[in-house]
């Protein structure tokens, strides 16, 4: 069936109707889905790569933060910290409670200890009024700390043979 009209002669002879039959179907593939597969990490796909979750300065909040991933204070947090990933507390941020997590970055302020750690940071405007266990201490000129602090010790008696 033609979208416009063919103007036919008078004179010349109509064709005769013919039955039209379907035309046999044709096995074509379906094409295939397409999948956005995720882009390619940075990271070496034996470390998962952390999120991190943000306590938003001008917030309080009390409770108990644990689990894997990255977690930022900015705000006023009361209760204890235990995650696999690094803490760090903002500048003007106050962090109440026990924290145990692979790194500790101290900007603002821990009335707590500060447990297991790998390696902990305490900046110019950091404080910390509590104890330290860490591999690593890092502290900034300016820094105030009330506690004890051990750093450079393994879990199992420590570089050069027991520390007490």
């Amino acid at each position: 069936m033609a979208i416009w009209k063919d103007i036919v002669a008078k004179d010349s002879p109509q064709p005769e109707p013919v039955a039209s039959t379907p035309p046999p179907p044709v096995n074509r593939p379906r094409p295939e889905p397409v999948v956005s597969s995720p882009p390619p990490q940075a990271a070496p796909a034996s470390r998962k790569e952390m999120k991190e979750s943000i306590i938003a300065a001008g917030l309080n909040f009390e409770g108990k933060i644990e689990g894997s991933g990255h977690v930022r204070i900015s705000g006023k947090f009361k209760g204890d910290v235990h995650v696999d990933g690094t803490l760090t507390v903002e500048t003007g941020a106050h962090l109440a409670g026990a924290v145990r997590a692979a790194a500790v970055v101290v900007a603002g302020e821990i009335e707590g200890n500060i447990e297991g750690a790998q390696r902990v940071e305490l900046h110019q405007s950091g404080v910390v009024n509590g104890d330290i266990s860490a591999g690593s201490l890092t502290v900034a000129d300016g820094a105030r700390m009330r506690g004890r602090a051990e750093f450079g010790w393994s879990e199992g008696g420590g570089k050069g043979g027991s520390h007490r």
